[in-house]
C-alpha cells in the first residue's frame, strides 16, 4: 500500500495549481479565486447541446484562459481603492455582494489596477479627466485575443488580466466541458433545465433572479457553471469587454452585458440573453468579474498528473 499512497500524494502536488490570485496586504488584502478554461478549439454555438437556446456562432475559443470563480465584489473594489485604485464610484451594494453602478470603464480600471499592481502591462489604454475615455492600442500593441476577426483594438497582448470577451465569457457560462466539441447547456448552472429562483445558496441548478430584492454575496450566487464559474446565470449583469458588433475598433462603441440580475426574469439568464450598454453608463443590476491568461505550466501539470494517475490505477489492478 506504501508505493500507490505515494503516487497519490505526488499527484496532489503535481496538480497544485494555484486557484486564488492575492492583491494587497495586511487589512486591505483581498483574493481573486480562478476556474481554468480548458479544451481550447471547441466550437462555437450552433445549437448542439440539447437545449432551446443558443447564440449562433459565440463560445469558440482557440486557448485556455482563466475566468474569475466570482463576480468582482464591492469589498474588493473597497480595498483596491485603499491601495491605491482612483476614480472607480462602485457603489450600490455591499460587503461580499457584487460591485455594481460601475461603468465599462471603472471596470476596465479595475482590471488595470490589478495587472500594474503585480508588475503587469495594463490591459486598456484609459485616460481620467474629470471623467473616463479610452483610446484604442497601436497595431503592434494589440492582443490576438478577444477579438471577433483580426486583433483587438481594446486589449493590450501582453495584459494578463482582462475584462472576458463575449466568446470567452460564453464559454465559461455555457459550454458543456466535455472536450473540444461545440456543445453548450442552455444555463450557466451546466443544464439545459430552468434554474430554480433563489435568493441565495450554491445548491446545483439554482439562480438568483425571479424578483430577488438584492444580488446574493458573489459566493452564495447559486450552482456552478461546467467549469466552475458561479453567478453567470442571474445575480448582476456582467459587463463584457467585447462591442457590440464584436470588432472592438472604437473606444465609444456600445459594450455588451449577459447573464442577467437579481430581479430579472427568465428571459434574461439564458445563453441567448444579452443587452448592449455604453461604456460610461452603469446601473445597480450591472457589475463584472475578470479573466486572465492561463498558470504558467498548467499544461505540464495537468500532463503530469494524467501520467500519475495512470500509474496508480496500473498498480491497483496488480
Amino acid at each position: 500500500m506504501l508505493k500507490p499512497l505515494v503516487l497519490a500524494t505526488s499527484l496532489l502536488l503535481c496538480t497544485g495549481i494555484a486557484l486564488a490570485d492575492t492583491f494587497g496586504s495586511g487589512a486591505n488584502a483581498f483574493t481573486i479565486d480562478f476556474v481554468t478554461i480548458n479544451n481550447a478549439g471547441n466550437g462555437h454555438d450552433n445549437g448542439a447541446g440539447g437545449g432551446v437556446f443558443s447564440s449562433t456562432d459565440y463560445g469558440g475559443v482557440d486557448y485556455d484562459f482563466r475566468m474569475a470563480t466570482y463576480e468582482i465584489s464591492q469589498d474588493i473594489i473597497n480595498k483596491a481603492t485603499n491601495l491605491g485604485l482612483a476614480n472607480v464610484t462602485a457603489g450600490a451594494h455591499t460587503g461580499n455582494q457584487p460591485a455594481a453602478d460601475i461603468t465599462w470603464y471603472e471596470a476596465a480600471a479595475l482590471v488595470n489596477f490589478l495587472n500594474t499592481s503585480k508588475g503587469y502591462q495594463a490591459a486598456y489604454d484609459l485616460i481620467y479627466s474629470g471623467g473616463w475615455s479610452m483610446s484604442l492600442w497601436d497595431v503592434s500593441d494589440q492582443a490576438t485575443t478577444g477579438a471577433f476577426t483580426g486583433t483587438n483594438g481594446y486589449r493590450h497582448k501582453d495584459a494578463y488580466y482582462f475584462l472576458p470577451s463575449e466568446d470567452e465569457w460564453y464559454k465559461a457560462a455555457f459550454h458543456q466541458n466535455d472536450g473540444v466539441t461545440a456543445n453548450y447547456w442552455d444555463y450557466a448552472t451546466g443544464s439545459n433545465t430552468l434554474p430554480v429562483a433563489v435568493a441565495s445558496g450554491t445548491s446545483a441548478n439554482t439562480a438568483v433572479y425571479g424578483g430577488q430584492t438584492n444580488p446574493a454575496d458573489v459566493n452564495l450566487a447559486g450552482g456552478l457553471s461546467a467549469y466552475g464559474a458561479m453567478g453567470m446565470s442571474g445575480n448582476i449583469w456582467e459587463l463584457i469587454e467585447s462591442s457590440e458588433d464584436g470588432a472592438n475598433d472604437s473606444p465609444t462603441k456600445n459594450r455588451l452585458v449577459r447573464g442577467g440580475a437579481f430581479d430579472n426574469t427568465t428571459l434574461s439568464i439564458n445563453s441567448e440573453a444579452f443587452v448592449a450598454f455604453l461604456p460610461d453608463s452603469d446601473a445597480d443590476f450591472v457589475g463584472f468579474r475578470v479573466a486572465s491568461v492561463p498558470e504558467p505550466g498548467t499544461t505540464a501539470l495537468f500532463i503530469c498528473s494524467v501520467a500519475l494517475l495512470v500509474a496508480m490505477r496500473r498498480r491497483s489492478n496488480r
